[in-house]
This record gives C-alpha cells, structure tokens and sequence, in this order.
C-alpha cells in the first residue's frame, strides 16, 4: 500500500509539473495552424510513462488532459481535450511498452523515436477527422495541411518534447525523489 500512495503522490507531482509548462509555455509554429501551438507539457508525462509504464503514462495523460482542459487550456474545450489524450495517449503507449522491456538508453532512444512516429501518424489521421468541425471548415480544407503543416508540427513537438525528457530523466527524477525503489528482500538469518 505504501508504494502505491507513493506512485500517486509522484504522478500527482507530474501532473502539476505538466499543467505548469503548459501554462508558462506555448506557442504556435506554424502561421497557417495558430491553433497548433508547442508546448512541453508532455514532457512530465513522457517521464511518468517511464517511470510507471505505459498505462500509467496514459493514466497521467489522460488526467492532465482534462485538468489543462478545464484551465489553461479551456478555450479548445472537448475536443482540445480529446486530441491531447489521442496525440499524447499513443505516444506513451508505444513509447511505454518499449522502454518497458528495454530500460536501457537504447530503448528510451528506440521507445522515443516510435511514439513520435505514432503520435504524428495518429495525429494527421486525427486531425482529418476532427479540425473540421472544431475549426467549422470541410475535411477539403484540412487535407492540404496535413504534409506541410501537421505532420511537421508533431514531428516538432514530439521531437523537442522526446529530446529533452531523453535529456532529464534521470536527473531530474533523482532530483525530485521520483525514482521508484525496488523492495529489498531481507536476507535470511
């Protein structure tokens, strides 16, 4: 029971950490998308993924969602909330499972590297479904955004957001006590 109120209290410390950047960094990329801004908010959660695995990282996701939602990010609404939870979602579960049985700089690298890849597919195919109606144009309009603006936009995100967790995990989850102890066994008498 310890560890588990442990694991809360630091995906909790997480979550605050990730509504903070969201809150203190955005911005778009792209002129033609103002609606796609970079932010590192993923970078708590892409740490949490690591540390708890993939469907903790997507617990996290999905709770930080509807937190930056309900807050900083409330003028997207539902579906700002909903494309967050799809992008940031199949990034930690692709990246989770890999790192998951390969915790390894290799794997972190290669776990990395695949949910990008994930997160940018997932998102152009997202993105032709759902920018028409929150955006109020048809499907005709997005389609000529997909190559030069979407897929750039969350290679770029994912890009920094994976480089820079890649660049801190260990630091800063040493720093902030984060780091999950495996249970010592006791010797025997």
């Amino acid at each position: 029971m310890k560890i588990k109120t442990k694991q809360l209290t630091q995906m909790a410390v997480l979550a605050a950490m990730s509504i903070l950047l969201v809150y203190l960094i955005r911005f778009p990329i792209f002129p033609a998308a103002p609606f796609l801004e970079y932010d590192p908010a993923d970078i708590p959660i892409f740490i949490g993924t690591f540390m708890f695995g993939p469907l903790g990282g997507l617990v996290l996701t999905g709770v930080v969602c509807v937190l930056q939602g309900a807050t900083v990010s409330s003028a997207s609404g539902i579906i700002g909330v909903l494309m967050h939870f799809f992008a940031t979602g199949s990034f930690v579960l692709v990246a989770g499972n890999i790192y998951r049985k390969n915790r390894t700089r290799k794997g972190a690298i290669i776990g990395l590297v695949f949910g990008m890849i994930t997160m940018t597919a997932t998102m152009a195919l997202w993105n032709i479904a759902v920018t028409p109606f929150f955006l109020g144009i048809p499907v005709e309009a997005v389609l000529p955004m997909i190559l030069p603006v979407i897929v750039p936009f969350n290679l770029i995100k994912a890009g920094i957001n994976s480089a820079i967790t890649f660049a801190v995990y260990k630091s800063v989850s040493k720093v902030l006590g984060l780091e999950i102890q495996e249970p010592k066994i006791a010797e025997g008498k």
